[in-house]
């Protein structure tokens, strides 16, 4: 007699790491219903082809060894689960008169509150009842739980199993109360008093938004929970092994966990434009609240579309116009506004150069540089003037990259703007800069001028005063004001702020970069008072 082949669940016995799931298969043409095991990893959740050497290939690789530690790290400090005085088994059916005696199914431990223990401890895959269910519904639920066996109710394991939560999961009223609560980890004395931490996700990873990835690791206010990204290379760039111990990242196709997950109270959106629409509208659908790297659209009705989904729903949208949140720019806007030492203002001109240039493709998915770089210098000087937009526009613009020139898009540009107030400002936008990043700007008003320099993050000096460059990249000059925006999107999720940003300051910005790249696309001067732009697709393209 031949030895006796290994079932599925023998693999399972031998394999603590695995378990086996059974799925219910309905056939189209006869209506007739198989049952289909699998057998799948409970740490990764991601079935094992059956054979041995996979299985140990599998269970030995870096990708199992950083899930599992990572579910060890946060069963720890999750609370108990206990039982009635038996064993609990489920899935159970009890009827609706029933539920008044049963008793909690989680429980604090000692010096741990039960919302911020359970608020990072995503939904069991259980049938959570509720006292307006009946025993029909729950018996449906029941049966749309996988289980390993037909006769015995599937236990708990030993280590948490991670699984998606169940249709109807959120109407559970006193899975509300435990787990409706945007506390994750306590504050360490940081965050400017936010306390406990809230939880995020990042959706889009890339070097452009390295300073913005830095501050949600370091930042005590909050917890990044998860990140969704089909490019892994790109984390590598971003995060270090360590900062990803209590982050789970994702694929896109699996967008829906993070937007069921209830721990996850705001949602972080990296992606380029074209993308980033559909999971700002996904996020805030799902009571998420949304902060949007870049711009959350270059279609005028989609970007409408957006605030008036949060304005709905009553979530924030946070834009990243993060130069307004810079230390030197804020102290600079203080200055011009509450002390009046310049008078009225005649002329601002500013000075952006990148360091290090973002790729082609980067810069081509974001719009070009009218919209990658440029709206945030109009945005700062609408904000200093107190002005929505000027009257006239006027742009030069030029690639001498041979790749920008491919894609008929400029690297270089100057944009000069003349206001309704008289006042008149100029733009100098280049992709292009040696060694270190060149960010300037100069006020100058009827009594006197104020000048920032890239000697120093705060480097406000008067305009006799000359300073040397300071070597560092962009992502390192603005690494403050990309925290004190975060910080701002942290207390809209408290409820202790608005949105800084309206929708009208959104699409008048985006207005004015649209006619900026008219003008260099036409070789003629805008006229925003009189001259009607597209107002369906804000962002020009050539033909």
């Amino acid at each position: 007699m031949g030895r006796k082949k290994k079932t599925l669940h023998d693999y399972a016995a031998e394999f603590h790491d695995l378990a086996v799931k059974r799925h219910v298969v309905e056939q189209h043409d006869s209506g007739e219903r198989t049952r289909v095991e699998i057998l799948y990893c409970k740490s990764c959740e991601v079935p094992v082809r059956v054979r041995r050497d996979r299985i140990l290939e599998h269970l030995a690789s870096a990708r199992h060894y950083r899930n599992r530690r990572l579910i060890k790290q946060q069963w720890d400090r999750k609370p108990v689960l206990v039982s009635a005085p038996s064993d609990l088994h489920l899935p159970v059916k009890l009827g609706s008169s029933s539920l008044t005696s049963q008793p909690p199914l989680l429980t604090g431990t000692p010096g741990c509150s039960v919302s911020s223990c359970s608020s990072s401890l995503p939904p069991p895959s259980l049938p959570l009842l509720s006292s307006s269910k009946s025993s029909t519904s729950s018996a449906a639920t029941s049966e749309a739980t996988p289980s390993t066996s037909d006769n015995q109710p599937q236990n708990f394991s030993s280590g948490r199993v991670r699984s998606p939560p169940l249709p109807g999961w959120a109407s559970n009223p006193w899975l509300e109360r435990t787990t409706n609560s945007i506390g994750v980890r306590a504050g360490a004395g940081g965050g400017a008093g936010l306390g406990v931490g809230v939880g995020l996700a990042l959706f889009g990873v890339s070097t452009g938004s390295r300073a913005l990835c830095h501050s949600l690791v370091v930042e005590n206010g909050c917890q990044l929970l998860y990140i969704v990204e089909d490019q892994r290379w790109e984390l590598e760039g971003v995060f270090s092994q360590e900062h990803l111990t209590h982050t789970r990242v994702l694929r896109s196709l699996d967008t829906d966990i993070v937007l069921r997950d209830q721990c996850v109270s705001g949602v972080v959106v990296c992606s380029p434009p074209d993308e980033a629409s559909v999971i700002v509208l996904d996020a805030l659908r799902a009571g998420k609240g949304v902060f949007c790297e870049k711009l959350p659209s270059l279609n005028r009705h989609i970007a409408e579309s957006c605030f008036d989904e949060a304005s709905r729903c009553g979530k924030p949208l946070v834009c990243g116009f993060f130069k307004r949140f810079d230390p030197a720019l804020q102290f600079l806007y203080k200055r011009v506004h509450e002390n009046e030492t310049l008078g009225r203002i005649q002329r601002i001109s500013t000075v952006s150069r990148m360091y290090p240039p973002p790729s082609v493709a980067a810069i081509k998915s974001s719009g070009g540089i009218f919209y990658n770089t440029a709206v945030h210098d109009i945005d700062v000087i609408c904000w200093l003037l107190g002005e929505s937009a000027p009257d006239t526009i006027f742009s030069l613009g030029h690639a001498f990259c041979r790749e920008m020139a491919a894609v008929k898009e400029p690297d270089s540009i100057s944009v000069s703007m003349k206001f309704p107030s008289g006042a008149i400002a100029s733009l100098d936008t280049s992709q292009h800069c040696n060694k270190s990043c060149d960010q300037r700007l100069e006020v100058h008003g009827t009594e006197g001028s104020l000048q920032m320099d890239n000697r120093n993050p705060l480097g406000i000096s008067d305009h006799s005063t000359s300073a040397a460059l300071c070597l560092q990249d962009t992502a390192e000059r603005y690494r403050d004001a990309y925290r004190e925006l975060l910080r701002h999107f942290l207390r809209t999720l408290r409820g202790r702020e608005s949105p800084f940003f309206t929708k009208e300051q959104y699409l008048w910005t985006i207005q004015v970069a649209a006619a900026a790249e008219q003008s260099w696309r036409n070789g003629s001067a805008v006229d925003l008072r009189n001259e009607a732009l597209d107002t369906t697709i804000i962002k020009t393209e050539v033909q």
